[in-house]
């Protein structure tokens, strides 16, 4: 579904990406791990549309997406869960639901009951403003304003960073969800090893802006591979 060949990225003279090449297929969770400063973030946001690569390419479905905006691949089905949330803190949990709307027809509209089955506290809260809810709490809240879109792929950078065990579990239930009911495809930035032994497929590492290692989750167990994510 998502194909990313030898990108390259510079941000003026400092180059972030170095020829990184890895796959996301449908109903499948592909994880990407790595120390701090690495690339990760810079690879999704040059997925997703933020920035754009030096060279190399980024293809969805079989249609290259080098030339065209965040907002077209939000509408070609590529939602994003960035580092930090990014939620609107002074609109309403359902307000900023409803901001996922803005890629689907009219019909489309409404939010889908799955997000509260996956998060409760989502509709307890609906008239609450974004900015009044606790960390993990707005965690959720940008997972479920990504699901509203009805994604094929779900790109999520670092989505356990600062928050409470209990939902981090809520959140990997949310995940598996994904992969096996929804048949999206995952791809998923992280540094907590063990949520992405429990939940990845595949695991693509990186280095120093490249991919060093790619292979299946249970790889993770080999030390050789353990290597490269110790500081």
């Amino acid at each position: 579904m998502l194909e990313v060949t030898d990108a390259t990225l510079h941000y003026g003279a400092a180059q972030v990406l170095r020829g990184v090449s890895l796959t996301a297929r449908a109903g499948r969770i592909t994880c990407v791990l790595g120390r701090n400063g690495v690339g990760k973030t810079s690879l999704m946001r040059s997925i997703v549309g933020h920035h754009r690569l030096t060279s190399g390419s980024v293809a969805f479905e079989g249609k290259a997406l080098d030339r065209s905006a965040a907002y077209d691949r939000a509408r070609s089905g590529i939602a994003f869960v960035p580092q930090g949330r990014e939620i609107f803190p002074l609109l309403t949990v359902k307000e900023n639901l409803e901001t996922g709307f803005a890629p689907l027809g009219r019909d489309e509209r409404h939010i889908p009951p799955h997000v509260f089955e996956l998060f409760p506290v989502l509709r307890q809260m609906l008239a609450r403003r974004g900015g009044d809810l606790s960390g993990g709490q707005q965690q959720q809240l940008a997972i479920g304003r990504a699901l509203v879109m009805r994604p094929k792929l779900l790109v999520l950078d670092e989505p356990t960073e600062g928050i409470q065990p209990s939902i981090i579990k809520d959140i990997g239930h949310a995940i598996r969800y994904m992969r096996d009911k929804a048949g999206i495809a995952v791809l998923l930035i992280e540094q907590y090893l063990d949520f992405c032994r429990e939940l990845a497929d595949e695991v693509n590492i990186m280095d120093r802006g490249q991919v060093v290692h790619t292979g299946p989750a249970k790889d993770l167990d080999r030390q050789e591979v353990r290597r490269h994510l110790t500081v």
